[in-house]
């Protein structure tokens, strides 16, 4: 009996340090002194629950926003610099809003600067950062085929839409693959993926398929929503499905067949990975337009298990999107329901505690 707990004991320990090196790697080598954008904690940022088998502590606000005016966040990109370019939805059909989106860049230091805006009735809705540097960003706007697609920042700062997308379509989350020369677009109201040449180009359907539909009886009818190109494939999160997706991308470019990564997640709305080699995602629930739906972050396995790292307790607003750098995560907070707080939160990423609980 005795050598079988030791084998048992011997096993797990294994177990333990592969999935340390497959999903952790660098992340522990992290410095604990990570920047959050300058910024002190806030009077009102939540606790973290900071005790030892916690996912996530330390979470404090470094940025608020003002929603009367439309700033709104709904998507995030961290830059190697430690700046962020956050999606602020403006007025979009949910929040009712009287004035236009805007592409935001924050610096490592707080300073604020306006990239783009949009329209009134338009939401800016996903970004992503090419490694060249060039930002890109969607621009969801409802009806009206002259403005509705695709755009990126030219060298000047000025905007350029790159490829239109069809009037009656909802570009929302978008990723762009590791060679810079692809665009992938979820399309939340027709259950499509589009791609789009870096460079400018048609749209074209890269996959459709009903498991990345809206579903029609919703209050907010939502189908694929957050999306990542990450390890050879595409992620995707379903809204009101509540499932996240991977597809993996074959040699030739096409979309090989979907796997369901888990389910039961309703308003899952963006997500991020540990590391760059890593399947662990943090994924955001957004509870703001449905009874269903918890504000909350999870962390999903690679084996498609999830726990909540972060709640309403935690201070999260709307959670829309998470984004991780080093051993910060950080996540944007729509603050759609009254009273009414969207901001930028960040927190730490306890390493230890994340084994701890994949072990389990």
């Amino acid at each position: 009996m005795q050598q079988q707990r030791r084998q048992t004991v011997r096993r797990s320990a294994s177990g333990a340090r592969r999935f340390l090196k497959r999903n952790v790697g660098v992340a522990l080598g992290v410095t604990a002194a990570a920047a959050v954008l300058g910024a002190a904690p806030s009077a009102s940022a939540g606790t973290g629950h900071a005790d030892r088998g916690s996912v996530v502590t330390d979470v404090t606000t470094v940025a608020k926003f003002d929603f009367a005016a439309g700033e709104i966040p709904e998507n995030i990109t961290v830059d190697p610099d430690g700046s962020v370019t956050l999606s602020l939805l403006g007025s979009c059909a949910v929040c009712q809003r009287t004035h236009g989106p805007e592409l935001m860049h924050i610096s490592a230091s707080g300073e604020r600067t306006v990239l783009a805006t949009g329209q009134v009735g338009e939401a800016i809705s996903g970004n992503t950062r090419g490694s060249d540097g060039t930002v890109y960003y969607s621009v969801w706007a409802p009806g009206n085929a002259a403005r509705n697609g695709v755009y990126k920042l030219l060298a000047d700062g000025a905007p350029q839409r790159i490829a239109a997308l069809p009037a009656d379509t909802g570009p929302n989350g978008l990723a762009i693959d590791p060679t810079g020369r692809t665009l992938y677009i979820a399309d939340s109201l027709k259950g499509i993926i589009w791609s789009v040449p870096a460079a400018g180009g048609p749209a074209t359907p890269w996959l459709t398929d009903a498991a990345l539909a809206p579903v029609p009886t919703e209050a907010l009818p939502v189908g694929a929503n957050g999306l990542r190109f990450h390890n050879g494939a595409l992620w995707i999160s379903n809204f009101n499905k509540g499932t996240l997706l991977r597809v993996p991308v074959t040699p030739a470019g096409t979309a090989a067949p979907i796997h369901v990564v888990t389910g039961g997640l309703p308003n899952i709305d963006d997500l991020s990975f540990l590391t760059p080699r890593s399947d662990v995602v943090f994924a955001a629930q957004n509870g703001s337009s449905s009874q269903n739906g918890p504000d909350r972050v999870v962390v999903i396995y690679p084996s498609g298990t999830y726990k909540p790292v972060l709640t309403s307790a935690d201070g999260l607003a709307s959670p829309s999107a998470t984004a991780v750098r080093g051993d910060r995560l950080y996540i944007t907070d729509g603050g759609v329901p009254e009273p009414h707080d969207p901001k930028l939160q960040t927190g730490r990423i306890n390493f230890a505690a994340l084994l701890a609980n994949a072990a389990h």
